[in-house]
């Protein structure tokens, strides 16, 4: 019985999504994430220089903090797929939750925020990412028929991507490397990471909107009485 009604709450209580608004919390979680991360981030390079202590505190909670990032990421577009289906919603997001975890402990170790594990760290994020693929092709196949899955999808390639090269920037110290001392105020490979990271958070706010108005297009047809109310 009680996990019978923790999926009623994950699924919003079990009644129909005729006539209501859809949840905007899964968005509100990703936002908070984003923001934790980028405030961590902010509050990195600011104080990192103060001690040798503060410089290995705060790098791992900065690394810790894309771990996070990356979990919230994925809350919006597992949630608006699979609404009604409380089970696999709750499948996906354990896992990459469970993921997280694992990568926040392995971020947080002092070993590992050596600047030699860069290419370690950007590893794992990756990683983190890619599996998102899993649930994007199990939605794609559930809603083959709906544009606005695909559109959605199609945004979501693009993020990946965008933080892609980011991660392609952060381990190859591009530009800096070919001119040493020429990109120590503007456009070091850190600054150019940074920026793709905001465009990359963007444009999965933007998938995120096409999925909340995709669900809430559903729901004033079922209202109309045109098709069968989902759960939310």
């Amino acid at each position: 019985m009680a996990s019978t009604d923790f999926l009623a709450v994950l699924a919003s209580g079990g009644s129909g999504l005729a006539g209501q608004a859809v949840p905007r919390w899964p968005r509100t979680v990703f936002l908070a994430g984003a923001m934790t991360c980028l405030a961590v981030s902010a509050a990195a390079h600011l104080l990192a220089c103060h001690s040798r202590r503060f410089n290995r505190l705060f790098w791992q909670l900065d690394y810790a903090g894309i771990a996070v990032m990356i979990v919230a990421s994925f809350f919006p577009p597992v949630y608006y797929a699979f609404l009604g289906d409380a089970r696999t919603q709750l499948l996906y997001l354990s896992l990459i939750t469970a993921l997280g975890l694992l990568v926040v402990g392995l971020m947080l170790s002092p070993a590992r925020s050596s600047p030699r594990l860069r290419h370690l760290r950007a590893g794992l994020f990756v990683c983190m990412a890619l599996s998102g693929a899993v649930p994007a092709l199990h939605a794609l196949a559930l809603d083959w028929g709906h544009r606005e899955c695909h559109l959605a999808l199609a945004l979501e390639l693009v993020m990946g991507l965008v933080y892609a090269a980011g991660a392609g920037f952060y381990v190859s110290r591009v530009p800096e490397r070919w001119r040493p001392g020429k990109f120590d105020c503007v456009g070091h490979s850190h600054q150019i990471f940074h920026v793709l990271v905001l465009v990359g958070a963007l444009t999965h706010y933007a998938a995120t909107a096409i999925l909340i108005n995709w669900r809430e297009a559903m729901a004033a047809v079922a209202a109309a009485g045109g098709a069968p109310a989902l759960t939310l």
